[in-house]
């Protein structure tokens, strides 16, 4: 009898083998063709022949395509017999080995990489990134309890189901404000109304002293606290807006009422805008400064610079128009505000350092009580020139220098010595503005009508009355109720008048990075 058997084994098709495979593919993962012509029934086993190498078993997923089904649902049906398409299919054994035909080894396809299993992460975090970052826990909605139920694994807090009997999730505490630049601004307000009432006592000589002593450093420390509460301030809308709500606006109201305060109690009426009326120079000033911050901080050394413009300045006859001749002559210390941080002010803290504080603050009161009936008034106003002070250019330089060195030694004196903790003065520190605009006022109306004027406070003890009644005047300028008095005055909300900020598209659409990164090629 002939053999009629094909010259090699024909593999069975796979169970995915919807098209009957690829033409002529017999390597791993191609399909297996069926044989192209009859075998008959007693077909048995060629011994030449090679037996095929082990093919993976697959999953039974189903029915096949085209209404043919897996092949281990065609082996339940038929034991011990496999057809292909109506032709019955011979199969061996298949060994690990190498497929070979004909002698020939056939390549085989390469195993399929190794996918490592995504890790199963729990309820509330981050798919883990294979990207070297570890699961992050996404944050939680601010509450389960209501109509969502509660967090899958949550336990409930009561002992009960999720419903109104569970409390909501707490809001974020709001950042305690630090009492410390409060405490500083109250103390220096004080000295301001202290410094502002002794004036009709200047003929006593401990006023004078006091009047020296104060004004040496207390507008520098004011300006140096300004500058250091402005350094973002042109990255902030509400900063911005607050330049005209609460500088230039009670600007006009402060001139507006101390013109009318002046012709009430007989003076003469007056009433120049750009000329600012005796404390009013301050927000004028402030303006001007808050306006020139950005020129600031885009100089490599601004500190150097501003000293330079503060001692050239002596040089020029500034005018009071636009509070010019302070904007220049406290300008440094401004600059110096803009540049400091908050690990600067950690450098006071020190007990060796309150206590040399403490003795710079005695040596010079001291030195103010010896030469105050000897010098003159007009270079602790940082505002006159050398011809005004009648001095020669190069002693005015040096006069100018020694104050300034000498008005920040006490400014940093003065830091360390005010407490950090929260004292009683502490939320008065928060409306200096009030006692700031207000307290002119009342110094005005004393001086008319003489209550100043009496001869018992010409001296020591009506030193200390004076200081003591204008600490009582700054504490009561301060409360709360002043301000609701007079917020709708001196501190008005002009939302009216300003448009809405609005970002542009690309901007609010670009990724974080993006922005960070156009953020640093502009600074």
């Amino acid at each position: 009898m002939s053999d009629t058997r094909p010259p090699f084994p024909v593999p069975a098709p796979r169970d995915d083998d919807a098209s009957g495979g690829v033409p002529g593919g017999f390597a791993a993962g191609q399909g297996r063709k069926p044989a192209p012509w009859p075998m008959p029934e007693n077909a048995q086993p060629s011994p030449s022949a090679r037996p095929e190498p082990a093919w993976p078993e697959l999953p039974d997923s189903g029915p096949a395509v085209s209404g043919r089904r897996g092949r281990r649902a065609r082996e339940e049906e038929s034991p011990g017999e496999v057809t292909a398409w109506g032709y019955p299919v011979y199969e061996e054994p298949r060994p690990s080995g190498p497929l070979e035909v004909g002698g020939l080894p056939v390549p085989q396809a390469a195993p399929a990489p190794q996918v490592a299993p995504v890790p199963q992460t729990a309820p509330g975090e981050r798919p883990f990134s294979y990207w070297g970052s570890s699961p992050e826990r996404e944050p939680e909605p601010a509450s389960w309890s209501g109509a969502w139920g509660r967090h899958p694994g949550e336990e409930p807090r009561h002992g009960g189901g999720a419903g109104p009997e569970e409390e909501p999730e707490a809001p974020p505490a709001r950042k305690k404000r630090e009492p410390y630049l409060d405490n500083v601004k109250f103390v220096l307000i004080a000295m301001v109304v202290t410094g502002h009432a002794l004036v009709p006592t200047f003929e006593a000589h401990s006023a004078k002293s006091v009047y020296l002593f104060i004004y040496t450093f207390h507008m520098p420390a004011f300006v140096l606290i300004s500058g250091y509460l402005g350094r973002n301030f042109w990255n902030s809308n509400a900063k911005i807006n607050k330049l005209v709500d609460t500088m230039l606006v009670p600007y006009v109201v402060v001139e507006i009422g101390y013109a009318l305060l002046r012709a009430a109690v007989g003076q003469k009426w007056t009433l120049t805008i750009i000329d600012p009326a005796w404390l009013n120079w301050y927000l004028l000033a402030l303006v001007l400064w808050r306006i020139s911050s950005p020129i600031w901080t885009r100089m490599r050394q601004p500190l150097l610079v501003a000293v330079a413009i503060y001692m050239m300045a002596g040089f020029s006859e500034i005018s009071g128009d636009f509070s010019l001749d302070r904007f220049f002559g406290l300008l440094p210390f401004y600059v110096l505000g803009m540049m400091l941080k908050p690990e600067h002010f950690d450098l006071l803290k020190p007990l060796w350092v309150r206590i040399t504080a403490g003795v710079v603050m005695a040596g010079a009161a001291a030195v103010a009580i010896v030469i105050a009936p000897r010098v003159s008034l007009k270079p602790v106003y940082f505002r006159y020139s050398f011809k005004k002070m009648d001095m020669d250019w190069w002693i005015g330089l040096g006069v100018r220098g020694a104050i300034l060195v000498a008005a920040l030694v006490l400014t940093f004196a003065l830091l360390a010595l005010v407490p950090r903790r929260e004292t009683w003065f502490s939320d008065l520190g928060t409306r200096t503005l009030y006692a700031y605009l207000l307290h002119g006022v009342v110094v005005l109306v004393a001086k008319d009508q003489g209550w100043l004027n009496f001869s018992w406070l010409h001296g020591p003890l009506g030193v200390l009355a004076i200081m003591s009644s204008s600490v009582a005047l700054a504490i009561v300028l301060c409360l709360p109720e002043t301000r609701t008095l007079f917020k709708w005055l001196l501190e008005p909300r002009l939302v009216w008048l300003y448009r809405r900020p609005s970002e542009p598209s690309a901007e609010k659409d670009a990724p974080a990075g993006a922005k960070e990164s156009s953020a640093a090629v502009t600074r």
